[in-house]
């Protein structure tokens, strides 16, 4: 891996030509309104956090970011011809559940390039409220050395049985980037899991309230 390169084995190509696509399909599947995307930096390692309520979640972060990124994903998905697609698009498998060292240190070297990894802390789907966090992703960027990014992510999950319309409205939300906070050893990793849960959390908050205002106003994406 060089400098700025993607992990082992990713084809640039095809990363940029899925990113394309995704961005493609979104705008024409959703109604997509991205609030502070200026917040996004443009270089220097990230590790983005978002909530996580649906499996379309993951597919349009990697559309909108607008750089390059790396996500943490089950092992499970690695089966098959997808498997082969998110291998060659620098995606990084992993195991639930527990500490999955090889794909951790491949994070790691992704960030210590300038690079982004996507982390879901939840560790799985849910209702996206942050109630409870894993501290993989506040590790990754105190050992990686990069900055955390929240983003709130609202209007994926369709529950059953409710109304399934043409092209709904989804929003998404970029915080501010952080920088974890100072320290070594276990309190201080909780103590960093801690402020990026609350952040992310007040960041859904704000979302959900801007939601519930309805305002037709609000900024809209420029394309995902």
């Amino acid at each position: 891996m060089t400098s700025g390169s993607p992990p082992d084995g990713t084809w640039p190509w095809l990363q940029g030509f899925t990113r394309w696509i995704g961005t493609w399909c979104f705008s024409v599947s959703y109604r997509l309104r991205v609030r502070h995307r200026e917040r996004i930096p443009v270089t220097g390692p990230i590790v983005v956090v978002a909530n996580h309520s649906a499996m379309v979640d993951g597919p349009l972060l990697y559309g909108l970011l607008g750089r390059p990124s790396s996500f943490l994903v089950k092992r499970e998905m690695f089966g098959g011809p997808l498997g082969w697609v998110l291998s060659r698009i620098g995606q990084l498998a992993v195991r639930r559940g527990e500490a999955d060292r090889g794909s951790l240190l491949a994070a790691v070297r992704l960030l210590r390039h300038g690079g982004v990894v996507v982390v879901f802390p939840e560790g799985t789907r849910g209702h996206g409220d942050v109630a409870h966090v894993r501290q993989g992703a506040a590790w990754l960027a105190r050992t990686g050395g990069a900055r955390i990014l929240p983003v709130a992510i609202r209007g994926t999950r369709r529950p059953p049985g409710s109304n399934r319309r043409l092209r709904p409205r989804v929003d998404v939300l970029v915080g501010e980037p952080f920088a974890v906070p100072p320290g070594k050893g276990r309190a201080a990793l909780v103590a960093a899991t801690d402020e990026m849960r609350d952040r992310l959390a007040a960041l859904v908050t704000e979302l959900d309230r801007i939601r519930s205002l309805g305002r037709p106003g609000a900024a809209r994406a420029e394309g995902a």
